[in-house]
Order: structure tokens, then C-alpha cells, then sequence
């Protein structure tokens, strides 16, 4: 009598659980980016003498996108991550209304490209803070083309550049910290992250 097998599942198909755990990131993280935002303010201020400082501040709005691609590991988990983030401090009213919905998703692309890079099979902290970079870099090309569109090419240059450093150390390496951190708590042991060394 023949056996049946149990169908094998995708490894870049997404469970329930990864829907799940991909929104109580995001909503906590949008919660961050809410506060983040509301920060800016003294940000712009403090760099008013030179705007394009104010790149290095850029970071943790990139966080979603690292970190729920670092620990979802799918297909689309950056994006996701990013864009429903965006959404959520959108609702709670952040100064810069819905254009953090277009932000959201172009940051989020810009890590989605690293993760998609490595095939979704890397997942140390040299791919970590590459994500970072890449969020960082689509972050300053959308508002150098949007918001800052009247400035010299210099300060331009140099916003990418404070904003690609951002993305790698506050969404690049505190993500990867972050799920170092959480590995060792046990609560991503449904996840491949809370299983394997390379989180």
C-alpha cells in the first residue's frame, strides 16, 4: 500500500505566524517611528547651519525593514514591514501625514533588494548592515528628488552619505543585535533566526 506524503512547504511561502509576528513588529516599530518623527524637529535645528547632517538621523526609520526581514526571512518581509510601520505612525498622527506611506515603501525596497540579493539565504550582520545601507540610500535618493531638490549636488552626495552610514549602524547593526537578543529569549524559536548561529 502506498504511503502518502505530506505536501512540503515552500520555504519562501509565509505561515500564519509570519504574518503575525511581521505586524507586532511593525506596529511596535511604527510606534517608534512616531516618536522618531516627532523628534526631528530639534534635529532640523540643530543642522539648520547644514542640512545635510540631519542624514545621520535618518536611520531609525529604516528599522522595520531590517529587522522583519532579519527575522521573518520571506520574500516581501522588508516591504511589509516597512510599509505597515509607515502606516501606523501615519494613524498616530505624525507630522509628515501620508507621505510616510511612499517612504515606507521605498525604504523598505531598498533592504528587500539585499535580502533578495543573498537569494534569502544570508542572514549574518555583513547582510544585516548591507540592508541597512541599501534602506539608507533609497531613503536619501527619494527625498533628495522630493524634499531636497533645490539643494547643491554636494549636500545631496553628502545627505546619501549620512543616510547610508544611519542605515547601517541603526537599522543595520541594532537590528541584528536586536535579534541576537531576542534569539537568546527563546520567543523567535518558531523563526529560522531563533534557531541557527548566523542571526
Amino acid at each position: 500500500m502506498a504511503t502518502i506524503k505530506a505536501p512540503t512547504r515552500n520555504r519562501y511561502e509565509w505561515r500564519i505566524v509570519d504574518i503575525v509576528v511581521a505586524s507586532v513588529i511593525a506596529v511596535a516599530v511604527g510606534v517608534v517611528f512616531f516618536a522618531w518623527s516627532a523628534g526631528y524637529a530639534g534635529i532640523s535645528a540643530i543642522t539648520a547651519a547644514f542640512p545635510p547632517l540631519a542624514g545621520l538621523y535618518t536611520g531609525g526609520w529604516l528599522i522595520a525593514g531590517v529587522l522583519g526581514g532579519l527575522i521573518i526571512r520571506k520574500p516581501g518581509a522588508a516591504i511589509y514591514c516597512e510599509v505597515l510601520a509607515a502606516a501606523v505612525s501615519a494613524l498616530l498622527g505624525t507630522q509628515f501625514g501620508l507621505a510616510v506611506l511612499l517612504s515606507g515603501l521605498v525604504q523598505g525596497i531598498g533592504a528587500e533588494l539585499i535580502f533578495a540579493l543573498f537569494l534569502y539565504r544570508r542572514w549574518n550582520v555583513g547582510v544585516a548592515l548591507l540592508a541597512g545601507l541599501g534602506a539608507g540610500l533609497a531613503l536619501a535618493i527619494s527625498e533628495n528628488i522630493l524634499y531636497n531638490v533645490e539643494w547643491a549636488l554636494e549636500w545631496k552626495l553628502l545627505y546619501g552619505v549620512f543616510a547610508a552610514v544611519s542605515g547601517i549602524v541603526i537599522a543595520g547593526l541594532l537590528s541584528w543585535l536586536a535579534v541576537r537578543g531576542l534569539a537568546k529569549t527563546g520567543v523567535l524559536s518558531s523563526f529560522a533566526a531563533g534557531r541557527t548561529a548566523d542571526v
